[in-house]
């Protein structure tokens, strides 16, 4: 039977939230997710009402007494712990199905197709490369020069696979806004304690919502201890490079 009771719980005003995902990093009981780009409490039993989540730069969250599930240390526990790594992927695919291939030669020219289009050489060295889909224990994350790209940067900026997949890259692209946060957070904690990469590059777009990447990344390196060199880089909507 669930116990209700009065006591103190976040509040969040939806109308301010513009799901940047600080609260996110900031609640260690992963109460809070953003979920269709808002900050959402997603059970009353997580959220111990201590506020650490307060600092919100939009002002949106507050706390308010109110009749609500008791706090639940044992659930929290159970919500927060990695899950174990199966078999079978997210989509159903074999394990199997994790690849590491050889790059193409970097000096290979553009190439002619029958269609008329020109074949450019990918830098791409493994798949999958969605970070829901890629286990901790990959082997092309073994000592690699990770790079975690928000989804929307391949598509904005042009020479991505030649500005940034070098020869030692490993790619893994999210969306904090759209993807379960809290999934990827505790992914990203397990991938930088078992996989010993060797550096962290952070490509985000300028938009608000994406920096959540950042807070995701620099969140991960603290909970595994590996403490790697890390950089961040911000790319414009039109393409072009803001800051990194």
């Amino acid at each position: 039977m669930v116990t209700r009771t009065v006591r103190k719980i976040v509040k969040i005003d939806e109308d301010k939230c513009n799901g940047c995902g600080d609260c996110i990093i900031s609640c260690a009981e992963g109460a809070l997710q953003i979920i269709d780009g808002k900050a959402k409490l997603i059970s009353e039993k997580y959220c111990d009402g201590l506020g650490n989540c307060l600092d919100c730069p939009q002002g949106a969250i507050s706390i308010e007494e109110r009749e609500a599930e008791e706090f639940d240390e044992d659930a929290v526990e159970q919500h927060i712990k990695p899950e174990e790594v199966e078999d079978t992927l997210p989509c159903g695919c074999s394990s199997a199905t994790v690849t590491q291939f050889e790059r193409q030669a970097e000096t290979a020219a553009p190439t002619a197709e029958a269609s008329g289009r020109k074949h450019i050489p990918s830098r791409l060295g493994h798949w999958p490369v969605q970070l829901t889909l890629v286990p901790p224990t990959a082997p092309f994350l073994k000592g690699a020069d990770l790079v975690l790209a928000a989804d929307c940067v391949p598509f904005a900026y042009a020479g991505f696979h030649r500005d940034f997949l070098g020869d030692n890259a490993a790619l893994l692209v999210a969306c904090p806004k759209l993807d379960d946060f809290q999934a990827h957070q505790q992914k990203l904690n397990e991938i930088l304690k078992q996989s010993g990469i060797r550096s962290l590059t952070v490509l985000h777009m300028e938009v608000p919502c994406c920096s959540g990447l950042v807070h995701m990344a620099k969140q991960a390196i603290l909970a595994s201890g590996n403490v790697v060199p890390f950089k961040d880089i911000t790319i414009g909507i039109q393409g072009d490079i803001k800051e990194g």
